[in-house]
């Protein structure tokens, strides 16, 4: 039986034009998402074959390692994305999370900009987040490389934006930056703010 599953997203493949077509919000969901829960299953399906038979070998174990890292974390990672955006999104959080990130960041426009340069800064393929760091009590940005590259270990991801170009390069070609401003409309602030509290009391 299969570990992990696609989950439905919370909206219609549509709702989310003009910002995110219909058509690249199917593909990215039904293709590329699958792909990676295909992708997590297969290999924990490997893992306990070549654990059965004894049979590890420090590159082949490597290798299916890594697998894992990077099919998992594609993920969990696209997951929140379609939770962390909304058709009726955008603006700016209020609130604790608002505090927080004036605290850490200066001011929003700060944290925005920072957030801007780091998704669409990322060299090949990757994400933008921002993440509670639970020692310091931290807002920090993170920039992933492919799924799984660059992050703090125990940092707890409250919004994560796509650079990969699956993401937007039938609509937006190279530009990526016009795509991550249009991404700022659709951010769903409840969720992050929900996601903000849960790690702060997590570390409390």
């Amino acid at each position: 039986m299969a570990t992990y599953s696609l989950p439905d997203l919370p909206y219609d493949y549509a709702a989310l034009e003009p910002a995110i077509t219909g058509e690249i919000l199917e593909l990215h969901h039904a293709k590329h998402h699958a792909a990676y829960v295909k992708g997590a299953n297969d290999t924990l399906e490997q893992l306990e074959e070549v654990r059965e038979k004894d049979g590890f070998t420090p590159t082949g174990l490597v290798g299916l390692e890594k697998t894992l890292a990077f099919n998992l974390s594609g993920h969990v990672l696209h997951t929140q994305f379609w939770q962390n955006l909304t058709p009726d999104g955008g603006d700016r959080p209020d609130g604790v999370l608002a505090d927080a990130i004036s605290e850490h960041f200066g001011s929003f426009e700060a944290f925005r900009k920072q957030l801007d340069v780091a998704t669409t800064s990322v060299q090949g393929s990757g994400w933008g987040v921002l993440a509670h760091e639970p020692i310091s009590g931290k807002l920090l940005i993170h920039q992933v490389y492919d799924h799984h590259g660059n992050v703090g270990i125990n940092t707890t991801p409250l919004l994560v934006f796509d650079a990969w170009e699956h993401a937007y390069y039938l609509q937006y070609k190279n530009v990526r930056p016009d795509y991550v401003q249009k991404l700022w409309s659709l951010i769903n602030w409840t969720d992050v703010a929900a996601r903000y509290s849960a790690a702060v009391a997590k570390a409390s």
